[in-house]
């Protein structure tokens, strides 16, 4: 399995049970899909990218960057902000990685709100950078 989709695994399951942020999405929209319209109000696992982290000649540290949306039908950006808020804040605490992989650092790098040009809905994006190292 690549360390991007164990870590994305590892960040759909931290959401989904995070009381915090199914208070504001149900579990159940919390997708990894790329179909629209989404849910409202939903969360999609977006892209992501694989690095090598320069930092051991083995060669075994990734930089993993994911980017998570948030979607919602609103009149304003306050509630898509809100769940980019309790996504940040449902990822402070160390995620679990499968067997072989180190979650040596994961940080929310940044979160933007944007208006779709629908007019109708709101969009989020939660960047999530994350250090992991490939051991034995």
């Amino acid at each position: 399995m690549s360390v991007a989709l164990a870590l994305q695994k590892a960040i759909r399951s931290r959401l989904a049970g995070a009381p915090s942020v199914t208070a504001l999405v149900p579990a159940s929209n919390i997708l990894d899909r790329h179909q629209r319209p989404a849910p409202t109000p939903s969360i999609i696992l977006g892209e992501a990218m694989e690095l090598d982290a320069e930092t051991d000649l083995q060669r075994r540290r990734l930089r993993v960057v994911h980017t998570v949306h948030v979607w919602k039908t609103e009149p304003s950006l306050e509630g898509v902000a809100t769940i980019c808020g309790a996504v940040r804040d449902a990822l402070r605490t160390r995620l679990t990685l499968p067997a072989g992989l180190h979650l040596a650092d994961l940080r929310v790098a940044g979160m933007r709100t944007m208006r779709d040009p629908d007019g109708e809905t709101s969009h989020g994006a939660v960047t999530i950078e994350a250090l992991v190292e490939e051991v034995a």
